[in-house]
């Protein structure tokens, strides 16, 4: 009885190993393939990154024509502007801060085929020598910026085709202005035609006091010189502009422009007052553009859902 049990036993287990090999080797497949994807994907990704670790290798060492192979022909950057114009900023840049520094992180990676977004975090770094009538000063120059970059692959190379700056500061300070804390508070978006406000806050010592001009600029090439009209600040030291955002598709920026003067005893009855330092300070404003070819109706459902 043992002999018959188990020489059906062993049928049933060979029939089985059978019919399962071909469910095995499915398997076996799929894990392989998926390896293999897993692998393009992780190479896709070194790739993408050698693009920003180049980008912050050029841009140190001051080399457009490297730089410029990272850009698509086609590329345009969030204020509307083609390659050519793009890399006039950056050579311009260049000249004037000699010195500048730039860094990237590399926060998001995100692949579709031959597509990818990539958000990053930017900062820049650079000193400079103001020489005037009323000052002459060493001043340094602060800026970062939250953006996303949009690149395609051509080939086996992937090349930057757009960028859109969601958020971007800078500071500019000169003397004793280096060591005052100052802040330029603006919305990063707003719809074209909204009211907007902007508003300066500066943390003054006893000793000093300042005149300040907050003016928005759309950005556009060559960038227009702001009316300086100076105001005398708060007595919490604040300045608060209202504004109304373009119309025209055009990114703005709020800049303010700051004069620091500090007070000290002359005499038992008089001071001296002189320019201690002067600062410019910029926060980005991304105008929604209007769009025109929205009806009546349809906004009106839109209002109410």
């Amino acid at each position: 009885m043992k002999k018959r049990f188990i020489l059906p036993l062993i049928l049933s287990i060979a029939f089985l190993s059978i019919h399962s090999e071909p469910a095995h080797a499915g398997f076996l497949k799929t894990y392989k393939a998926q390896i293999v994807q897993n692998r393009e994907y992780r190479n896709t990704i070194s790739q993408i990154k050698e693009v920003f670790e180049l980008q912050d290798k050029h841009t140190n060492s001051h080399n457009l024509d490297k730089l410029s192979e990272l850009y698509a022909e086609n590329f345009v950057n969030t204020d509307g502007f083609g390659k050519k114009v793009y890399f006039e900023l950056i050579k311009n840049t260049w000249e004037t801060y000699s010195d500048i520094i730039y860094g990237t992180v590399v926060r998001d990676i995100q692949v579709n085929g031959d597509y990818a977004t990539v958000q990053t975090f930017e900062t820049a770094l650079a000193t400079t020598h103001e020489q005037s009538e009323t000052l002459d000063a060493f001043g340094e120059l602060r800026s970062s910026a939250n953006s996303i970059y949009y690149l395609q692959k051509f080939g086996n190379k992937w090349l930057i085709t757009a960028e859109q700056i969601l958020n971007e500061e800078s500071q500019l300070k000169y003397g004793d202005a280096r060591f005052i804390k100052m802040d330029l508070k603006a919305p990063n978006m707003v719809s074209a035609g909204q009211e907007y406000s902007a508003s300066l806050d500066i943390e003054l010592g006893e000793d000093e006091s300042a005149i300040a001009s907050i003016e928005n600029q759309e950005i556009i090439h060559p960038i227009g010189k702001p009316k300086e009209i100076f105001r005398q600040l708060g007595e919490n030291n604040e300045l608060e502009r209202l504004f109304k955002a373009n119309k025209k598709n055009i990114n703005e920026y709020a800049t303010a422009s700051i004069g620091i003067a500090k007070t000290v005893p002359y005499d038992e009855t008089r001071s001296r007052v002189y320019v201690s330092g002067i600062a410019f300070l910029m926060s980005r404003v991304n105008v929604i553009p209007e769009n025109k070819y929205i009806t009546e109706e349809e906004d009106d459902a839109q209002k109410t859902e």
